[in-house]
């Protein structure tokens, strides 16, 4: 029997650990199943460990395997997956697969979504002009974008010059079953902290430049340095990648071994998030963070840098505190409020886990996405 629900494919560059991809993860699992069915197109590959966080068996993955350089030479191949599948909307996200709306159009799917969840790495602030030239290049064949903070927003209207009308502003939504405040800190298995004196400070993310991993590291080494609140600090590092060298040869060089963990990548984020005092992220460049949300909704007080959609999640003075970028001295002086004052450290936890509550729920995420959705569909 041939099924009626309308077909939405989501093409990402690489469907693996990351926060863009969990956001794609949380959609799927969330929005009802009556309502429509859908499809993962990698263009690198589908990580079947990851794909396994789908809960849905309805769901296709597909891996391209693109090589390096300009994605015209799949466009024949796209635009064949496109007609055979004939999706009501394809929902590319972020700059590498933006150019598949091309194939999208031509093949004649009625609606083609695309998203803005951050800037590149290599364009961490969105500035460089071929960039900007190759957003507004391609701008015809989006029908809509999605901004998931108010400074991708403005960038999109401003800077690209997308009319107003046809973005719109949907933040991601996090999982607060999942993710939930833990009665005490529960040490992780194989970890090295166990001692209730000790103030753990932690973050979770991909080892790579613009995360800045190695800028907590000083931080946490600076702190330590300065008194007795320094002194009961600890650091957990969740995740792995290309900076985890740097991230090593900085532990080395602060002499803060004995008082750091990495943990490598983990699939246990919650029980991560349990294990830790305050939730700290040192980005030199985010869109809207999942794993600011992820520490909130666990209770956490926030310590993030300034950047990107960060201050439209961080209450700062009441959620958590917000720091310079790449200021590692700033970083420590935030950290070192928190280390004595297990008081102040409940109150923005609990703090953040209301505000997440209020503004940033998965249900309220995945209903905007229906709507925007059918929407679509109802012009169509």
């Amino acid at each position: 029997m041939h099924d009626r629900r309308p077909l939405v494919i989501h093409v990402l560059y690489r469907f693996n650990v990351g926060g863009l991809e969990n956001g794609v993860v949380n959609l799927i699992n969330h929005m009802p199943a009556e309502r429509f069915r859908h499809a993962v197109v990698a263009l690198a590959d589908c990580v079947p460990a990851f794909c396994e966080r789908v809960r849905r068996a309805d769901v296709r993955f597909i891996s391209l395997h693109k090589p390096p350089g300009h994605g015209i030479k799949l466009y024949p191949r796209l635009y064949r997956l496109f007609r055979e599948l004939r999706p009501a909307i394809v929902h590319t996200r972020n700059l590498a697969a933006l150019e598949f709306t091309v194939p999208a159009l031509f093949a004649g799917v009625p609606a083609r979504v695309h998203g803005e969840h951050g800037w590149d790495t290599s364009d961490p602030g969105g500035t460089l002009r071929k960039y900007q030239l190759l957003r507004r290049a391609y701008s015809p064949f989006v029908s809509r974008y999605v901004a998931l903070s108010g400074q991708i927003e403005s960038y999109l209207t401003d800077r690209i010059g997308i009319a107003r009308s046809r973005v719109e502003r949907i933040c991601n939504g996090v999982d607060t079953l999942r993710f939930r405040p833990a009665v005490v800190r529960e040490p992780l298995a194989g970890g090295p902290f166990a001692a209730p004196s000790a103030v753990i400070v932690g973050t979770v993310g991909r080892l790579q430049t613009v995360k800045d991993q190695v800028n907590l590291v000083r931080a946490v080494a600076i702190a330590r340095a300065q008194g007795e609140g320094g002194q009961a600090l600890r650091l957990l590092i969740a995740g792995d990648g290309p900076q985890r060298g740097e991230v090593e040869a900085e532990i080395r060089a602060t002499g803060i071994g004995d008082i750091t963990w990495l943990a490598g990548e983990r699939s246990d984020v919650p029980a991560v998030m349990h294990a830790l005092d305050v939730f700290a992220l040192p980005s030199r460049a985010e869109g809207i963070s999942n794993t600011i949300l992820e520490a909130m909704a666990s209770g956490l007080p926030v310590v993030a840098t300034e950047v990107g959609g960060n201050a439209e999640l961080v209450a700062a003075g009441t959620t958590g505190q917000l720091v310079p970028a790449q200021d590692p001295d700033a970083m420590a002086r935030a950290l070192l409020r928190y280390t004595s004052d297990a008081a102040l450290r409940h109150n923005h936890g609990a703090a953040g886990r209301r505000r997440v509550e209020h503004s940033f729920s998965i249900d309220n995420m995945v209903t905007r996405y229906t709507h925007l959705y059918q929407s679509l569909l109802d012009v169509g």
